[in-house]
């Protein structure tokens, strides 16, 4: 039977929200975030993942900083302006204090509950903008349990620092599909091509492209940069990459 409810998660920070859509033992999707947060859209997104055949958990990743009522946007993000002014409200600090200390012994805790409602096998991540390296980091301290990664307009998935999300695609066991924004300043065309020589040094299967015309933030129907046909092309994409992983036999 398919059901949605939010659950309260322990973490080394105290209790945080979640999501949980789908059918009980299935297997299991971690879903994370765009930097907006969880909201109305990406547990619209959630279910329609469930509605595939998964098991879906959406955690609060900013959960330090508020509940995600209070950090949601309280506009209409597809109205002109509005979408720069609620990133000038704070945003970018919360995603800069996501830190990997942080958000590791928090992504444990996400895996642990998903691993409580999924069934036997391998789960998947999907990350959005922010969340693709959460989604990536989640592959790397988590080898054997996650086996498919999906990362849709991410930013800073190759950086300059050591522990770089790129680097760490030799320690996973993952079949990877990212679709990138077009001229995004957040991962331009060089990091994509970075990125391509490093899941190919690592072995990993994948497909890696930049989904042309289409803005940072295109899966998202509740901004301004929402993009119909890239946001379908990504559902289509990360379909695929779930039902021959997670459902092979």
């Amino acid at each position: 039977m398919s059901t949605s409810r939010t659950l309260e998660i322990q973490t080394d920070a105290g209790p945080a929200e979640a999501y949980l859509t789908g059918e009980e033992g299935r297997p299991g999707v971690l879903f994370f975030v765009d930097a907006i947060g969880l909201r109305r859209q990406t547990r619209e997104m959630a279910d329609r993942i469930a509605s595939w055949g998964y098991v879906v958990l959406v955690p609060h990743v900013f959960h330090r900083d508020g509940t995600a009522e209070e950090l949601a946007p309280q506009g209409d993000l597809r109205e002109a302006g509005a979408r720069e002014e609620f990133f000038a409200s704070g945003v970018m600090d919360r995603i800069g204090a996501l830190t990997p200390d942080l958000s590791g012994p928090d992504t444990e805790a996400w895996v642990r509950t998903l691993l409580e409602h999924a069934g036997d096998g391998p789960i998947g991540t999907t990350g959005y903008c922010m969340g693709g390296r959460l989604a990536v980091r989640a592959a790397a301290d988590h080898p054997g349990t996650v086996g498919a990664v999906g990362g849709f307009h991410n930013g800073g998935l190759v950086t300059d620092e050591p522990d770089s999300p790129h680097t760490l695609l030799g320690a996973t066991t993952a079949e990877y599909v990212f679709g990138h924004a077009d001229q995004d300043s957040s991962m331009p065309i060089e990091a994509v091509a970075t990125l391509e020589e490093a899941l190919d040094s690592a072995g990993r299967p994948h497909l890696n492209e930049v989904y042309e015309g289409a803005a940072h933030g295109y899966s998202m129907a509740d901004t301004s940069m929402y993009d119909e046909r890239a946001a379908e092309r990504h559902f289509h994409e990360l379909r695929r990459l779930l039902d021959r992983v997670l459902l092979a036999d």
